[in-house]
């Protein structure tokens, strides 16, 4: 394998712990490099290294950071986690924007599944969960959410079935009991998506869906950005899913595939700011100070995005059910 070598020249701080990983999808240990990532979103330390299965063909982090370690990549500047919501004169549209992100996680659902008051919805990697209190407040439904962030904290948190800790490893949820699964970018994040899919099998009703969003690796906006592109997000980001490898860890979990859409609740625009950011600035995305620039250039871009789901741009998701 070439890809220790490799892994020598990167630069990182001593206290970093790394374990090597053989690929998710078939298990096979030969691989080649694929592109050196960072975590350019926030601007920590550190030099990721992701490589292509020589059988598969599945992109994945190797060596991966140590799980013991990955929780630090976690913090308040991350995304999902930010409290910040003083943003000046900006502060509605940027309020109107997390909320539209829930709204299109929701549109994008009810195509496929029609949600009660006697509805389950589990989201996994649910954060502060601001989607699953959307869905409680249309439906009326029942809400629960995992995530493996600590001491999460929101308005009406303590509405939500939550539970803390790894997915996989969950003991008190009941099988054959959701009627919806949702993982918005999750399952690029897990230290185990084959495990991960098969619990959500498990526990997902025979006539029940689950549905996934993770980044495109075979997107227009990868090729354009390459190891900026905002996709990779070292070293949070585990795997990098193309359309076929995506598809068929989905079946090998024992799903069958009812939908594949080239497209996600999550804007691509987002994607194609940041990688533009990353490319030209470097890394750390400075919220006060884009905030500005990333409104204006989603308005100037608003005709284009309008066919944003025929041009595979950035994300993909998929509607599961039980074979």
């Amino acid at each position: 394998m070439k890809t220790l070598n490799n892994f020598k020249k990167l630069n990182n701080p001593p206290a970093y712990k790394f374990e090597e990983v053989s690929c998710y999808l078939c298990g096979e240990s030969e691989n080649e490099f694929l592109l050196k990532g960072e975590e350019d979103l926030t601007g920590k330390e550190g030099e990721f290294q992701y490589v292509t299965c020589n059988s598969c063909g599945l992109a994945y982090q190797y060596p991966r950071i140590h799980v013991d370690q990955i929780k630090d990549f976690y913090d308040s500047e991350y995304i999902a986690h930010r409290k910040k919501k003083d943003w000046g004169i900006l502060t509605p549209l940027y309020e109107r924007a997390m909320s539209k992100h829930d709204r299109d996680k929701d549109k994008l659902i009810s195509d496929f599944v029609n949600l009660n008051s006697d509805s389950k919805v589990l989201d996994v990697g649910c954060a502060v969960g601001t989607f699953l209190l959307h869905l409680k407040d249309k439906y009326n439904c029942k809400i629960s959410g995992v995530d493996f962030k600590e001491d999460l904290s929101f308005p009406r948190f303590n509405e939500i079935d939550f539970h803390c800790g790894l997915f996989y490893d969950q003991k008190d949820l009941k099988a054959n009991s959701f009627d919806l699964i949702t993982m918005w970018h999750f399952l690029e994040h897990c230290y185990n998506p084959e495990k991960s899919l098969k619990k959500a099998h498990e526990l997902v009703s025979e006539d029940g869906r689950v549905i996934i969003e993770v980044p495109r690796l075979d997107s227009k906006s990868y090729k354009i950005f390459k190891n900026k592109w905002p996709g990779v997000q070292a070293p949070q980001h585990t795997v990098l899913f193309d359309k076929k490898r995506f598809i068929k860890m989905s079946e090998q979990a024992g799903f069958e595939v009812e939908h594949y859409l080239p497209y996600g609740a999550f804007p691509a625009y987002f994607y194609l700011f940041a990688g533009s950011y990353f490319k030209l600035f470097g890394k750390g995305l400075n919220l006060d100070k884009i905030i500005f620039p990333y409104f204006l250039g989603q308005a100037l871009l608003f005709p284009f995005l309008l066919f944003e789901k025929k041009l595979n741009l950035a994300m993909q998701t998929i509607v599961l059910r039980k074979k």
